[in-house]
């Protein structure tokens, strides 16, 4: 309640669009500084090559987007965000940065093309960018931002079929993972990159990773400074590795 109390002050007093932007600057700085809980991230980051193309999927306020864009200063970074205050964060925090290997992609991605809704839930009087989601069912018309928003498949997007190597994904859309990897099947086979994403404990964790093994990964999660194979241990961010 207090965090929450203070997240609402601080929107409140600065404007929320200012607040996503000095947050996204504090975020960044506190990962750098090793700090947070971004220790399976910080691993993944490890993994990375420093060349090819890089997929943040989800790029929300831009933190992770620049992180990988600093440390793998060879390589290029495409980010996806679909809501519309988000982008405008991610834009100033790279201009902040001086940051020129990003593209930004102002699309959702999932399963098939065309729209859909989405919603920045409001938690008291304060707006959760952080948990930005599509809308899929009447629990979530309880109230927040509502936009619509384009919606792409990987396999579909031209600037993907020109790319010669992608070395890695971070996918973060809040359940919606299963919908946006079903859409990069040939994308997946192609170019098998290790992919880092949050999966949430329910039926969709389950497809998402017998989808992916079906294509040829292996599923690890983060223990004690390492890498083991998954056997239903507790965690919520996953990596996924080719076999």
């Amino acid at each position: 309640m207090l965090k929450n109390f203070i997240r609402s002050m601080c929107q409140k007093l600065l404007g929320y669009n200012n607040y996503l932007y000095v947050f996204a600057l504090f975020s960044i700085k506190r990962i750098q500084w090793g700090g947070g809980h971004e220790k399976e991230f910080l691993y993944f980051l490890d993994m990375v090559p420093n060349d090819g193309v890089i997929l943040d999927i989800g790029a929300n306020i831009g933190v992770m987007t620049v992180t990988l864009a600093l440390k793998k200063d060879k390589a290029k970074v495409y980010a996806f965000e679909p809501v519309p205050d988000n982008i405008k964060t991610i834009e100033k925090v790279l201009k902040h940065h001086k940051i020129g290997s990003v593209t930004l992609f102002r699309t959702a991605l999932g399963e098939e093309s065309g729209e859909i809704r989405m919603v920045v839930p409001v938690v008291g009087n304060s707006n959760m960018q952080g948990l930005s989601h599509v809308v899929e069912d009447k629990a979530d018309e309880a109230g927040g931002q509502y936009f619509t928003v384009p919606l792409q498949r990987l396999d579909d997007m031209k600037e993907l079929q020109a790319v010669q190597k992608i070395t890695a994904i971070k996918i973060d859309v809040e359940n919606f993972e299963y919908y946006v990897l079903k859409g990069g099947r040939e994308l997946l086979l192609k170019h098998k990159p290790v992919i880092y994403c949050e999966l949430w404990d329910n039926e969709r964790r389950i497809a998402c990773m017998d989808y992916l093994r079906s294509l040829g990964y292996e599923v690890k999660i983060y223990e004690n400074g390492a890498l083991h194979t998954f056997n239903g241990q507790q965690g919520i961010n996953f990596f996924f590795v080719p076999a």
